[in-house]
């Protein structure tokens, strides 16, 4: 059986509600649909039935508010009920102030205190960090080499004890923003406790953050509560959010632990570090534009461009210009996600990234008729081999342009029936919970 990712999962079960009748039978089987979702992101069978319930009761017991229909109605409960499951997300102050970054083998640790650091560089912070990480290996280069990337300051030493590096690495950096890089093990062992509550009693950190892999699961809510118990967490980084079928498991088990998340990391790269709102994050399971967030990467690629109606009508012309400005506002997974197509084939996101110079040949070769109407190209053969030769590819990568051309016509046209529902939870998340 192919696994759905959750966000797919509850929107093709609030699609099958969608224009219909919503008596409590199709309530019921909308409930069914969004347990099995959320069982299979390994979510707590306890919080799914929890949920469940609430759900459920609430959208067959409150009456509509005043103008909004029956569909609406139990599509906000929905909204609602994940948003409380997702729990507080909360964000990092910008001060000066020294933060202790911990977490296991595997977690992703070191790389976030890349982004941690590139994010407040960015926003105009004096940032140094230190490397007490005497545990791995590679660690010192690691968070060195990260360093020089995004431009702060680094301390480390070699064959010394981790409150002694940090013990010097206070006296040694000025920055406003002081971070430190802690030991980690296969398991919260005695001895790493005992090291990290030394660095905590040096250090006397402003945040204790916690680094945890998304594809751990339930095992979060263990993880963060046994960090808490022995230095006490101030906030959490979820990593691996993009591809973790665990992630919804991770993100509410770390909830139902009590500990708030920070950022949530979507990519390998320094800039993929997305403050974690949850309901923003609800918005985008659900498909609801981010337009905020869009206007925002818009801004930093062109800082005086006015904001455009988006187009009437989606040829070859606009898929061109819609991919080359997604390419230089960040990866086109999350672009798109901030328009509310969160259901791009992957097939597209990949040939967005890698054949962008593919792409302008091919569509440099076409005519102005078989840009407007692509479809005559695969009903005369001969102007297939012709583009091909112009643009000095195989007819078979100009099949596969218009495929793909194909299917994000088809997802664009979907999006933009799917407006008035978008529009609805929009005011939602607008409104606050509302609930």
């Amino acid at each position: 059986m192919v696994k759905m990712d959750l966000g797919a999962a509850i929107r093709n079960a609030i699609a099958k509600i969608t224009g219909k009748v919503v008596d409590e039978a199709a309530v019921k089987s909308l409930v069914r649909d969004l347990q099995r979702a959320m069982i299979i992101a390994d979510i707590n069978v306890e919080l799914v039935h929890k949920i469940s319930r609430r759900i459920e009761e609430r959208a067959l017991k409150e009456k509509p508010a005043p103008g909004m229909s029956m569909n609406e109605h139990v599509t906000k409960v929905v909204y609602g009920e994940l948003v409380g499951l997702m729990g507080e997300g909360r964000k990092l102050d910008l001060k000066k102030q020294k933060i202790m970054v911990l977490g296991l083998f595997g977690s992703g640790k070191t790389t976030q205190i890349g982004k941690i650091t590139r994010y407040l560089m960015h926003r105009g912070m004096g940032v140094g960090v230190i490397c007490a990480d005497v545990s791995r290996p590679a660690a010192y280069e690691q968070l060195q080499q990260l360093a020089e990337q995004v431009g702060c300051d680094f301390y480390g030493e070699k064959g010394k004890k981790a409150w002694e590096v940090v013990q010097n690495g206070l006296k040694h950096l000025k920055n406003e923003v002081i971070i430190v890089d802690t030991s980690g093990r296969n398991a919260l062992d005695p001895e790493l406790i005992d090291e990290l509550k030394k660095v905590n009693q040096i250090l006397q950190p402003d945040e204790r953050i916690l680094v945890m892999s998304a594809d751990i699961g339930q095992v979060a809510r263990k993880q963060a509560e046994e960090f808490h118990s022995a230095v006490g967490l101030t906030g959490v980084i979820l990593t691996k959010m993009d591809g973790s079928g665990k992630g919804g498991g991770a993100l509410t088990a770390t909830a139902a632990s009590g500990a708030k998340i920070i950022f949530i990391g979507i990519g390998e790269k320094m800039e993929d570090l997305e403050e974690f709102n949850p309901d923003k994050f609800v918005g985008r399971l659900l498909g609801v534009p981010d337009f905020e967030a869009l206007i925002e990467k818009i801004k930093k690629i062109a800082p005086d461009m006015e904001t455009q109606k988006p187009p009437e009508k989606f040829d070859v012309k606009t898929f061109y210009e819609q991919l080359k400005m997604a390419k230089r506002m960040g990866p086109l997974k999350g672009v798109f996600q901030s328009m509310g197509m969160v259901d791009v084939p992957k097939e597209v996101l990949e040939e967005g990234e890698k054949k962008m110079k593919e792409y302008e040949s091919i569509i440099a070769s076409m005519t102005k008729a078989e840009r407007d109407d692509p479809d005559i190209i695969r009903k005369q053969p001969t102007r297939m081999t012709r583009i091909a030769l112009g643009s000095g590819v195989k007819p078979e990568s100009v099949r596969a342009f218009l495929s793909q051309f194909g299917k994000m016509k088809k997802l664009y046209e979907q999006f933009q029936k799917n407006k008035g529902m978008q529009k609805q939870l929009e005011r939602f998340m607008k409104k606050g919970k509302g609930m």
